[in-house]
Order: C-alpha cells, then structure tokens, then sequence
C-alpha cells in the first residue's frame, strides 16, 4: 500500500509514522509538503502530530488552510481513507472533516504519559483488527487535547457508533481519573458518517513495536492495511 504522510512547519510525528508505515510494517509511504496541491497515488492519508504553524491562533486553525488541505478534502470526499493523529486530529476537527473541536486540558497542563484506551466501534477501518475486548496502552502528548462538541453532535456520533476509542483505566473502566484531558464522555477518537476519516489524540506510531515497550498501537495500523486490502480485493473482482 501506499501512504502520504502530510509535512507541516513544525511537524514532529511525522518520521514516526513514516518509519512505522515502511520499517515496521513495510509498506509504501512518503512525506507530502503542505504547500503540494497534489497527494499523487495514494491508498491513505495520515495527518500527524506536533505543532503546525506552531500552534498559533489554535491548533489546526492555519494548517486546515495549507493547500494540501484541498487534496486532503477531496481524497476524503472520495471514500480515500484518512487518520489524523494529535495535531492531526486537531486540524481535521478545523477543517470540518470531522466534528467538534479539540480545547485547553482541564488541567491547562500539558499531558505527556502512557494512557489505556478502549475501542468503541469494531466496525471501522482503524478498529477492525483489533482484537476483540482488547485494551490498548498508547502515550499522549499534548495541551489541547479536550475533545468537545455539543450534546446533539454527541448524541449521533454515539448512535452512529463513531467512537474510536475512549479513555479508561487498566481494568476497562471509564471514570473521571482515568480521562486525562477532560474529554467529554471520555473520547479518545472518532470517526466521520462515512467511516472513512479518523482522529485521535493518543499516539500509536509511538506504540507499535516491541522495543518501544508497548505495540498496541500497531493494531491502528493493522486495521487500516486490513481495509485497504479488502477494498483493493474487491476493486479486482
């Protein structure tokens, strides 16, 4: 498969994914600049973390403007798979490709450390090989990353079964202490109507092999590549 993996100004994540994408699970995927009118031939899309633009005005704010943006927008429109992660999710939140916004930490306290995640839908292209009442253990690192929207945009992304993940302690469950940013309801990702864009704040290009100390976030991945797989499988037939 290949992989575009977007390059903003102060891009930090994006090396990771990169060497996750190609090292770890060997497949194609190449850095695209923001200023690109074109993502080229690409069977997905990841939008990484950091600080584009340095953050200024807000997170995402300028980045959802980058030309590359365009291409992004109509990948999406397309059915193109696209996964946003930490600044990523950020600025897909500001683009519109997904709802809601992501705010302050409750704390106004940049959270850095390992987190448990519970998977909300299995039925997504970023859930699906994850295997069945498995908890994921992936780190964070961020200041704004209190995912908000209002209580009737809540309401559909839970009937329509658009949680990725939510935050939760080591035994599953879902409290205030285990939410380390305030996130309302707990949640950790999500995903559009179309199920074909993502966005999380957790980091799992920082979780995905061994010697990390933790590979959990290699399922992501894996769920991804499962869904390309299947939909190229279906383009032959």
């Amino acid at each position: 498969m290949n992989f575009a993996v977007l390059q903003f100004p102060a891009s930090n994540c994006d090396q990771d994914a990169i060497h996750v994408l190609k090292n770890v699970l060997g497949h194609s995927a190449r850095l695209v600049w923001h200023k690109d009118q074109s993502l080229g031939a690409v069977d997905g899309v990841i939008v990484p973390g950091g600080f584009s633009y340095g953050d200024y005005l807000r997170t995402g704010a300028i980045a959802r403007f980058s030309p590359i943006m365009q291409a992004v927008q109509q990948f999406a429109a397309n059915g193109g798979l696209v996964l946003g992660i930490c600044n990523g999710f950020q600025i897909l939140c500001e683009a519109g490709l997904l709802p809601g916004a992501l705010i302050r930490n409750r704390s106004l306290q940049f959270r850095c450390e390992n987190v448990f995640l519970k998977p909300g839908s299995s039925h997504t292209p970023f859930t699906r090989s994850i295997p069945e009442g498995a908890l994921l253990r992936i780190p964070i690192a961020h200041g704004e990353g209190c995912f908000y929207a209002d209580d009737a945009t809540l309401d559909q992304i839970e009937r329509e079964d658009r949680v990725l993940f939510r935050y939760v302690d080591a035994q599953g469950n879902r409290s205030e202490e285990s939410n380390p940013n305030g996130s309302v309801r707990n949640i950790a990702g999500i995903c559009n109507t179309a199920r074909n864009v993502g966005g999380m704040m957790p980091h799992p290009e920082r979780a995905s092999e061994p010697i990390l100390g933790m590979a959990d976030g290699r399922w992501i991945f894996e769920s991804i590549l499962a869904e390309l797989a299947e939909r190229q499988k279906s383009r032959a037939a």
